[in-house]
């Protein structure tokens, strides 16, 4: 069938010329004569450090040792932070803080409604009170639901304390608390 192509395209078909062979210029390595395998003793002395001097290999930690580490590191940096922030505190400067903390009630659970007077009203019979701190959200200005109540003489607080822990007020029970010098200084930075 091939026999009636035209001429052109037969010769697309044609076999070309073979690739002329030329000699390699390098011998391959099976060709090669070496003198055989040496050793490398002779090349490396000096090169390595002495057995003896060598430093006993470090054991890297595990993953829960890592977590550990971390959460003491975070745990010291609190405590640092909070040591720094107590320190600092001076409560003379901060005009919303009390004066005195043993002379200071701490009363949560307070109705959003209730105001200063009524709170003054209610807890004045036990002794003069020497300021109230009504606690506002500073965003809001909205009530927190507790308060400061700094009386004049530390007997009232204590009589007020032996009398009543819990009191009905408002529909709503009052949880009354003495304060320490460290609970007043968190109360105090933290929530006022």
């Amino acid at each position: 069938m091939t026999q009636y192509l035209p001429p052109n395209l037969l010769a697309l078909f044609a076999p070309r010329d073979p690739i002329p062979y030329i000699q390699p210029v390098v011998k391959l390595r099976h060709e090669k004569k070496t003198s055989g395998y040496t050793g490398m003793a002779d090349l490396v002395n000096g090169l390595f450090e002495d057995p003896e001097e060598t430093p006993p290999p470090t054991r890297g930690e595990t993953r829960e040792e890592k977590i550990m580490r971390k959460a003491k590191e975070r745990e010291d940096q609190t405590l640092m932070k909070i040591q720094g922030e107590i320190e600092a505190w001076d409560p003379h400067n901060n005009m919303s803080s009390t004066s005195d903390a043993f002379k200071t009630l701490f009363v949560a659970r307070i109705n959003f409604d209730t105001s200063e007077s009524k709170l003054r009203r209610e807890f004045e019979t036990y002794g003069p009170i020497k300021m109230i701190n009504l606690v506002h959200d500073k965003k809001t200005g909205k009530p927190r639901g507790y308060a400061f109540i700094e009386y004049e003489h530390e007997r009232d607080m204590h009589s007020e304390y032996q009398h009543i822990n819990l009191t009905l007020y408002y529909h709503l029970l009052l949880l009354i608390a003495l304060l320490d010098n460290y609970v007043c200084y968190l109360l105090a930075k933290k929530l006022v």
